[in-house]
């Protein structure tokens, strides 16, 4: 337990670019984890909202919220990945979507990141396999990190969604497999299922975190979500004001795997292992009595400190 906690927190770390919050002074037992990992989904329980609902996302957007999905707000977000041993970039990082019916095995992280309008020019011109080729050898070089600190390498396998952008509703999707190089192709891999919603100042993430043996029958998630998130009034894309505004110095293509990707700490192929291992933990977790996932089986409080929105 204690050995797939910290692959867990390690991961999650490179997700949202900050480094393990272990190793400065003692770190807690393994029993203070637990409690306070329980704790953590406890009160992310009690503040989030159960769908059908309208979910603020910051001063940017509204979230439709299905019914059968459960959004976890910033505060009580930060919590759970801290309890497993994670520093969150509080820049970013506005909350997470979690499945609520009974065979439920996704999670879906929220950013917002505010670096300005992209262009989406190159969307035209780009080509898939070129794209993976980057990817592959962006990859490949932070693998001398990895070897460095202690971590296995990393391969990238393919696309499982190639990147598709929809100039009409700017939203962007594309998603890769990879795994452990030396891994058994026949064992689940992680998946990252990456999705975009380009605004007047800057981009939504949301990424579903799954496995190769679920991806198939849980796109419609991530595709629903990004779907169902609406831009404000006045930031929209296409309320982008040349005069005025500022433009991002690096356009679409960056968002898949290159110089954004670098620029804001989203190691997306390390990101898709981050759930295979949470939900083992979250299982045994479950098993010692906590009852984690019941907390999010739970209705949301209903008074207004319960309000995620």
């Amino acid at each position: 337990m204690q050995k797939l906690i910290s692959i867990v927190a390690i991961m999650l770390a490179v997700l949202f670019g900050a480094l393990p919050a272990f190793g400065q002074g003692s770190p807690p037992s393994e029993a203070a984890r637990k409690a306070e990992l329980v704790a953590a989904w406890q009160a992310a329980s009690q503040a989030g909202t159960a769908g059908p609902a309208d979910v603020t996302l910051i001063d940017q957007a509204k979230l439709k919220l299905p019914e059968g999905y459960f959004f976890v707000p910033k505060t009580e977000g930060t919590r759970v990945l801290r309890a497993l041993g994670n520093l969150v970039n509080d820049a970013t990082f506005v909350g997470l979507v979690v499945g609520t019916r009974q065979n439920d095995q996704w999670i879906v992280v929220i950013r917002y990141v505010k670096e300005g309008y992209i262009k989406d020019d190159d969307a035209k011109n780009w080509k898939a396999d070129e794209l993976l080729s980057g990817i592959k050898e962006g990859v490949e070089e932070s693998n001398k990190d990895r070897v460095a600190r202690g971590f296995p390498e990393l391969e990238v396998v393919g696309w499982i969604q190639p990147p598709a952008y929809d100039a009409t509703s700017h939203r962007l999707v594309w998603s890769m497999l990879g795994k452990d190089k030396g891994q058994p192709d026949n064992e689940p891999k992680g998946v990252n299922f990456n999705t975009y919603a380009l605004g007047r100042d800057g981009y939504f993430s949301l990424n579903l975190l799954s496995n190769s043996d679920r991806i198939e029958r849980e796109k419609p998630v991530a595709r629903e979500l990004l779907a169902d998130l609406a831009y404000n009034a006045g930031k929209r894309y296409e309320d982008f004001s040349a005069s005025t505004d500022r433009v991002a110095a690096y356009g679409l293509a960056a968002l898949i795997g290159g110089v954004a990707a670098k620029k804001l700490g989203l190691l997306a192929i390390v990101m898709a292992f981050v759930l295979k291992f949470a939900k083992v933990i979250l299982l045994g977790m479950a098993a010692f009595g906590a009852g984690i996932m019941k907390f999010f089986r739970r209705k949301p409080r209903t008074d207004p400190g319960g309000d995620a929105t």
